[in-house]
């Protein structure tokens, strides 16, 4: 009975130690500074964020509606953010008026739920983007979000055949352009049921079938945690298909600190790693009161 109790007494000893040194020494040079649970109050007139510029930073507006476009541009300045994305034609100009690019517009297709997996939409899809993709080239961008659609009862592998079908159908005029059809990767338990690329294998595999270097996945980081987690390796094995990056807190798309389940320091230098060039979108929806706060404190996050 002495050894037992003598070594529960040694472990008991040994984590109370581990804790006392991981409060006092780690948390203020690992996780705490990486990720503070608050952040300063969104300054206007504070000076343009140094940034060290391994990672190129966008942002979804959809995520701020209620700060207007100009507005958002403006702060996004001063964060050091170079884009604002998932905006239509008619508001490319204005990004371009303060000096920031869409890194990954819309404003074709038929939405999240038709998709190119149904070959009834084929048609439309196909006239769609090809009315896009030339507005997109004219203003200087060089990607279009597209969508698997939803399953409704098809098979992976047929939904994965009909999608490289009227997708090829667009590969000529997306490298005549030069703008790549970036497919999202959506997660379909909690948001989007039934979305059928909802895997990063199965959208590695259609872009194997597409066949063109102009047919490319957007991954969506909170989404694929959702469906498959194992997300460095997966971006290690598969960032030839990637065109995009999303983040988003885990669960409840929130802020992307230590409220939530992924070390984002770690996942963005996994990505810049891989030689990635392009940008990394902050899709976190805010869940505290001075929203652009929040938003500040994303990118320092991501600032690896």
């Amino acid at each position: 009975m002495d050894k037992p109790q003598s070594r529960r007494a040694a472990l008991k000893n040994l984590a109370g130690s581990a804790a006392l040194l991981t409060t006092a020494t780690l948390l203020p040079n690992s996780m705490e500074a990486a990720n503070p649970t608050t952040s300063a109050a969104w300054d206007p007139e504070a000076p343009a964020l140094p940034l060290k510029g391994r990672i190129n930073h966008s942002v979804c507006k959809w995520c701020y509606d209620k700060i207007p476009l100009e507005d958002l541009c403006k702060a996004a300045k001063q964060m050091g953010i170079s884009s604002i994305e998932l905006l239509g034609p008619n508001e490319w100009p204005t990004l371009k008026k303060y000096g920031l690019t869409c890194a990954m517009p819309q404003g074709a297709g038929k939405g999240i739920e038709k998709g190119f997996n149904d070959p009834q939409y084929h048609d439309e899809l196909v006239k769609s983007y090809e009315e896009v993709i030339p507005k997109a080239a004219a203003a200087g961008l060089d990607k279009l979000i597209c969508f698997s659609g939803n399953r409704n009862g098809m098979s992976d592998e047929q939904g994965m055949e009909n999608c490289a079908k009227g997708l090829k159908r667009l590969m000529a005029t997306a490298e005549k352009y030069k703008i790549t059809i970036s497919m999202e990767l959506l997660n379909s338990k909690v948001n989007h049921k039934d979305y059928q690329c909802d895997h990063t294998k199965w959208g590695v595999d259609l872009c194997k079938m597409v066949g063109s270097e102009r047919f490319k996945l957007l991954y969506d980081i909170y989404h694929m945690q959702i469906m498959e987690g194992d997300i460095i390796r997966n971006i290690q094995e598969y960032h030839p298909y990637i065109s995009h990056y999303h983040t988003g807190g885990v669960p409840g798309r929130h802020e992307i600190d230590e409220t939530q389940e992924l070390y984002y320091p770690a996942i963005m230098k996994a990505i810049a790693e891989t030689g990635f060039k392009g940008h990394v979108a902050q899709e976190f929806i805010p869940a505290r009161q001075d929203s652009l706060a929040s938003l500040k404190q994303g990118i320092t996050i991501c600032d690896v």
